[in-house]
């Protein structure tokens, strides 16, 4: 699992891509359209809410549609990072800001501006709570925005003409108004003391005694910690008004090198959590440092993986089972509604597989934005309000390994006309249907021992070696691979790569699943959990990797200062 967090914060125009946690303890009211007391006692929603109505009083063209929907949403965003290298502090920053964007929609909840994403303009926000400043900002961003949505629906009034069909579903679900105003939230992180931390963490390779010896090994070594926090700010023609806040903190380690056949290596972990005080102890951190440089070594030492490709059993820990969900079972329970003239349900792997199975029976998969902690741990994924304004709900996606729903937002597909409370949106940007806490729940659950007893009478009975797969890259590549022996003994493996994992993998290769559930944090724009326990796959390929070697340095590293 790769923690190791972007070194550099992506800006698009004014907006620094932020990782987040919605986890907030007070209760959702549903309420009338007038939410006076809710938005008197915050003057940020205050100043939104007096240029809403401006706008809805006087926002129309002569000879146009007035608008029938107007959201605004504002984000504060308060972000940090500091990433060391060798030993040595690299870069700092620290950045405020605030982001609104403002949504406008012309047309009705049947037929509307949004299908060609016209129905949105972002603008800088004053990042102090000055209210005129602010409502200038809405004004012009509304003003963007209202154009933009007439353009748009002139244009999908002309583009329906070309269609026999009428279109079935809306293209906006209603909802029903809430308030929902949680307390502000703050970035609380010694960051002195997180500053020391990736420093050394960074030069243990150097400095550390359990590892000296292999320093000439390492060819970098970063460390980084980032935090953020945000308050969301969400008012809208429907009378919803919602104030959130979310933190995030993320410490990573990243070391790399080369196999003396110059194959490029490398470790890329960290500790993730929705409190700072919920980071690993320094203690914790620098062993896992170790842990990591100590791996990277074995690495360079081990064998490449044979040559002739295999398929056969393969049991991967729940670390690797959270990354093979969230790259092929996530992005395909996310319903994205399909272009206009298609007569698809949603796009992706799962567009017609809506009733089929998709999963051994064995398994079960819930999307719970609800549970916010697992065995004590915080879930980033987890929040009370969608980012459009609906309660957020548990949904049994997958039972008993049918696909029995999909996760939606505010914009219908078919067989699903309003909102399970999954319409979530990274600062500055439209909301999607995204996922939130995904538990993936085998119905018999059995140990890690049991799975690894399975693993090793496949291998006796088919007289060869068989592999486990203990971290995954991105792209689904095995990082920490061993290849297992009929007499039981492990021998760790670089090199490879695997074949035809994809969902129909999924669907018919799993044959048990341990009682080890594990928690995968993703730090993102749009954060999320994911859940896994260790799964038995019983015919995955693996084979060699094709890439080219790269040469190894022409001469020797510098040499380590004598402490």
């Amino acid at each position: 699992m790769n923690y190791l967090f972007s070194s550099r914060l992506h800006k698009v125009c004014l907006i620094a891509a932020v990782a987040c946690l919605f986890a907030s303890a007070a209760e959702v009211s549903f309420a009338q359209p007038q939410s006076h007391d809710a938005v008197a006692g915050d003057p940020m929603l205050k100043a939104m809410q007096a240029e809403l109505d401006r706008e809805k009083a006087l926002l129309v063209l002569p000879g146009m549609q007035r608008p029938y929907f107007i959201e605004y949403q504002v984000d504060d965003l308060n972000s940090y990072e500091a990433v060391a290298t060798y030993g040595a502090l690299a870069r700092e920053e620290a950045n405020h800001q605030r982001v609104a964007r403002v949504t406008v929609r012309v047309g009705d909840y049947a037929v509307d501006s949004s299908s060609s994403r016209g129905d949105g303009a972002v603008a800088l926000a004053p990042s102090d709570d000055n209210a005129e400043a602010l409502r200038y900002a809405l004004w012009i961003a509304t003003d963007t925005a209202y154009k933009n949505a007439l353009r748009a629906y002139a244009a999908k009034q002309a583009a329906l003409k070309g269609f026999q069909s009428q279109q079935m579903e809306h293209d906006f679900a209603e909802a029903k108004p809430v308030t929902h105003v949680a307390p502000l939230v703050k970035m609380d992180l010694d960051r002195n003391e997180w500053k020391r931390r990736i420093v050394e963490a960074s030069g243990l390779f150097a400095t550390a005694p359990e590892v000296r010896a292999s320093s000439a090994e390492v060819q970098y070594s970063t460390a980084n910690i980032r935090a953020v926090a945000v308050n969301r700010y969400l008012i809208n023609t429907e009378g919803t008004v919602v104030r959130q806040g979310y933190t995030g903190y993320a410490a990573g380690i990243s070391v790399g090198g080369q196999a003396p056949d110059g194959m490029r290596l490398s470790r890329d972990n960290g500790t993730t959590a929705a409190d700072a005080r919920d980071l690993e102890t320094w203690p914790v951190f620098r062993k896992r440092v170790i842990d990591d440089i100590k791996s990277l070594q074995a690495l360079r030492a081990a064998p490449v993986v044979p040559a002739e490709d295999y398929h056969g059993p393969v049991l991967f820990s729940g670390d690797a089972s959270a990354d093979v969900m969230a790259r092929l079972l996530v992005p395909n329970i996310e319903a994205d509604r399909p272009a206009m003239g298609t007569t698809a349900r949603t796009t992706g792997a799962y567009a017609s597989s809506y009733k089929s199975r998709v999963l051994p029976v064995m398994l079960s998969v819930t999307d719970d934005p609800l549970m916010a902690k697992f065995a004590g741990k915080a879930l980033l994924g987890a929040y009370a309000v969608d980012d459009e304004g609906v309660p957020a709900q548990s949904v049994d996606v997958v039972v008993k390994g049918v696909l029995d729903s999909y996760l939606i937002g505010r914009e219908p597909i078919r067989d699903f006309p309003s909102s399970n409370g999954h319409g979530r949106s990274a600062p500055g940007q439209p909301a999607r249907s995204k996922a939130g806490v995904v538990i993936v729940k085998p119905n018999e659950a059995l140990p890690v021992s049991e799975l690894n007893r399975r693993l090793l009478a496949m291998a006796k009975e088919q007289g060869r070696d068989v592999y486990a797969v203990e971290t995954l890259s991105d792209g689904l590549v095995p990082r920490v691979l061993y290849r297992v022996h009929p007499d039981g003994s492990r021998e760790l493996v670089r090199g490879a790569v695997f074949d035809e994992l994809d969902n129909r993998a999924l669907r018919s290769d799993i044959t048990a699943a341990g009682n080890d559930p594990y928690v995968s944090n993703s730090l993102g724009p749009v954060p999320q959990t994911i859940i896994a326990p260790s799964l038995l796959f019983d015919d995955i390929g693996v084979k060699r990797a094709a890439e080219a070697q790269q040469k190894l340095p022409y001469y020797a590293p510098p040499p380590l200062d004598e402490k």
